[in-house]
């Protein structure tokens, strides 16, 4: 264990530094939620989206913390795919360095840059309006780690199964898009018609959505919130179990 935690805190620093250098990875990361709080957050103020009482803001910038979480823990695996054609990625094979470690350093620098970016994105909500309590702000940020630790691993596992980013980039495009459009990131499923949001209810994300909206609300005893923790636990524990078997095949 104390080999693990100190190979993983090298790997964690390693990667850290890099992403350090590049603000501009850091900001164009957040661009694509940002717009959509500037520039579609206002038309849906003052809407019905919610239970009496809830705002819009409490039901779009959930939504928005977890397509954050979506696409940035997606696309993490494209810096492997970059390590492997530069020769890294075998250069690590040969080193003592845990491999797990290898898996959970890069992992947690993903967790680490979605939630400060998450965070940003808190920031600009509560400036054009956004109130929800400190507590219900905070579970929805656990949410956006969680997602992101285990998508970012499921994403460096395909990286390690495929060559090219031409191969890469259809799988995460084909997984984040119905994602994103049955989870009701943008607007609650229960406002379209009923197949649809049946549909919805085979997507995981749906119930992160709900849970983090109902933390929001500061409805901290909802079923929702623990069916959405349940679900957000679940996958991370089959996602990093994936992704350190295919760590280890790799290093085989």
């Amino acid at each position: 264990m104390p080999t693990l935690l100190t190979d993983t805190a090298l790997i964690f620093g390693r990667y850290a530094r890099q992403t350090l250098r590049s603000r501009l990875q850091m900001l164009f990361g957040l661009l694509m939620p940002l717009l959509y709080l500037l520039f579609f957050g206002p038309l849906l103020t003052g809407l019905p989206l919610g239970p009496a009482g809830t705002s819009s803001w409490q039901v779009l910038v959930p939504g928005l913390l977890l397509q954050l979480a979506l696409f940035g823990g997606g696309f993490c695996g494209f810096g492997i795919l970059l390590e492997k054609q530069f020769g890294v990625v075998e250069r690590m094979r040969v080193t003592p360095v845990s491999r797990p470690a290898l898996l959970l350093g890069r992992v947690l620098r993903d967790v680490a840059l979605l939630v400060l970016q998450s965070v940003l994105l808190v920031l600009a909500a509560v400036a054009m309006g956004l109130r929800a309590p400190l507590s219900g702000v905070l579970i929805g940020l656990a949410f956006v780690a969680v997602l992101t630790l285990a998508l970012s691993s499921l994403s460096h596992a395909l990286a390690l199964k495929v060559n090219t980013p031409q191969e890469f980039a259809p799988v995460i495009n084909a997984v984040t898009m119905p994602s994103m459009l049955l989870s009701g990131l943008m607007l609650p499923m229960t406002l379209g018609p009923g197949w649809l949001d049946a549909l919805s209810h085979v997507m995981p994300f749906r119930y992160l959505v709900d849970a983090v909206r109902e933390a929001f609300t500061g409805d901290y005893a909802s079923a929702a919130l623990l069916r959405g923790a349940l679900v957000a636990l679940a996958l991370t524990l089959v996602s990093v179990t994936l992704c350190t078997r295919a760590f280890k095949k790799s290093a085989a």
